[in-house]
C-alpha cells in the first residue's frame, strides 16, 4: 500500500506543473520567432521551453516567406460596416486552398475541410469580404477604385470626429 501512496504523491506532483489555465494569443510574423520580447517572457510565464518553441516555429513557418504580411483580399483595411459594407472580394477557390493550409494548422487538424471552410466564410462575412464564384479582373480593379474613394470619404469623416471631440474636451 506504501508504493501506491508514494506513485499517487509522484503523479500529483507531475499533474500540478502542467499550467492549462489561459490561452496565448499573439501574433509572430512566419519564421521570425525569438526568445526575446514580447514573446519569450509571455512563454515563460506559462513555463513552455522558449528556445523549444521558437525552434518548433521557425520550423513549421520555414516555408513562408518571413515576414511577410497577407492583406485579406487585396485591401489594407477592413470594412468599417462588416456586414452593410464590402471592402474587398474572394472567391470560393481562395477559400478552399485557404483551408487547405489552415487544415495543417495543430489547433485545427482535427477539422473537416468542409467545417474550416464554413469558418472561413462566417470570417470573411464579418470581416467585410464577399465570396463570389467568379471574380473578373477589371470589375474587381473597379471595386478597389471605388473602394479607396469610400476609404478616404471614411479618413475623413473619423478626422472630422476626432476634432470635433478634442474641440468639446479642450
Amino acid at each position: 500500500m506504501s508504493k501506491s501512496v508514494a506513485r499517487l504523491k509522484s503523479m500529483k506532483k507531475v499533474a500540478d506543473k502542467i499550467d492549462h489555465s489561459s490561452k496565448l494569443r499573439t501574433n509572430v510574423p512566419a519564421g521570425m520567432a525569438a526568445a526575446g520580447p514580447p514573446l519569450g517572457p509571455m512563454l515563460g510565464q506559462r513555463n513552455i521551453n522558449i528556445a523549444a518553441f521558437c525552434k518548433d516555429f521557425n520550423e513549421r513557418t520555414a516555408n513562408i516567406k518571413p515576414g511577410t504580411p497577407l492583406p485579406a483580399a487585396g485591401t489594407n483595411r477592413g470594412a468599417m460596416e462588416p456586414v452593410k459594407e464590402m471592402c474587398g472580394k474572394i472567391t470560393i477557390k481562395h477559400i478552399y486552398e485557404i483551408a487547405k493550409i489552415k487544415s495543417q494548422d495543430p489547433p485545427l487538424e482535427w477539422r473537416s475541410l468542409k467545417e474550416i471552410c464554413v469558418m472561413l466564410l462566417s470570417q470573411a462575412r464579418t470581416c467585410g469580404i464577399e465570396v463570389v464564384r467568379d471574380l473578373d479582373p477589371k470589375e474587381y480593379g473597379e471595386f478597389l477604385n471605388d473602394r479607396k474613394a469610400i476609404v478616404e470619404d471614411q479618413k475623413k469623416q473619423l478626422q472630422e470626429k476626432r476634432e470635433a471631440k478634442m474641440l468639446r474636451t479642450a
